[in-house]
């Protein structure tokens, strides 16, 4: 089996290995994968993080192998805590990376940066933090950076910046952590699940004090939620419906 890790800024993850098709999630700078399969110009690949499968265009990968892939995992996990930061290179070219790039491969690749955070602290208060940072990013539907982000991006790039692994689309989060029965028993920090008339996970959000809701539509933004919902007063309608309340921490 090979091994890779994403050496540049932000990378697409494919449904399928050609260039038109549908963008699924994406690989930021560090983020370690198993290639799976080849085909052509193309890797599958699955993710270090959360074993998400996809499809990576060759060139956008680095190499590594068994030994480094393992010893790299093993590393606690830091990761960037502004909304982009500059990757220094040996031969003085330098290119941005976005808030949650993983920074556990600066060495191996030969790479530095001007300072190095420190791990976050894994509490609902910092985790709400680090998620205002995201306020106003446009949604697009695989995004994973301030640049355009999906509902279940948001909150999973936002837990793994505090260092929690979640799993990639809102179904799959739903079924981790402990189920809450009501919003009174919620915390800021925790996230609420929203289903489809066919009773489908399709909408999740990190919940904020005084039942407000950050979330991911249309753009990254606050709105009202109650025991039906969330209510967009834009609209003067729920825009979306109550499925379920999760508590991770």
């Amino acid at each position: 089996m090979k091994y890779g890790l994403c050496h540049l800024g932000v990378v697409p993850i494919r449904k399928e290995n050609n260039h038109r098709s549908e963008l699924t999630s994406q690989l930021l700078y560090g983020d370690l994968f198993k290639i799976i399969d080849q085909r052509k110009d193309w890797y599958k690949i699955r993710t270090a993080w959360d074993d998400y499968e996809g499809w990576v265009l060759q060139q956008q990968c680095f190499l590594i192998n068994k030994e480094q892939f393992v010893g790299l995992k093993e590393l606690p996990s830091v990761c960037t805590t502004q909304l982009f930061d500059l990757i220094l290179q040996p031969n003085g070219e330098n290119f941005p990376i976005p808030l949650g790039s993983d920074l556990r491969a600066l060495s191996l690749l030969n790479q530095t940066l001007d300072q190095i955070p420190q791990p976050l602290e894994k509490s609902k208060a910092e985790i709400v933090k680090t998620a205002y940072q995201y306020l106003n990013a446009p949604y697009l539907w695989g995004g994973k950076t301030p640049l355009g982000i999906d509902c279940s991006g948001l909150t999973q790039i936002v837990y793994k910046i505090h260092g929690i692994p979640i799993k990639r689309d809102a179904y799959l989060q739903a079924e981790q952590g402990t189920t809450l029965s009501f919003i009174e028993e919620s915390e800021p920090g925790d996230l609420a699940f929203f289903d489809n008339e066919e009773g489908n996970i399709i909408h999740v959000g990190i919940l904020l004090k005084n039942h407000y809701i950050l979330h991911a539509h249309g753009k990254v933004r606050i709105d009202r939620i109650d025991q039906t919902g969330i209510f967009n007063a834009e609209k003067n309608t729920h825009s979306h419906k109550l499925r379920l309340i999760k508590s991770i921490l």
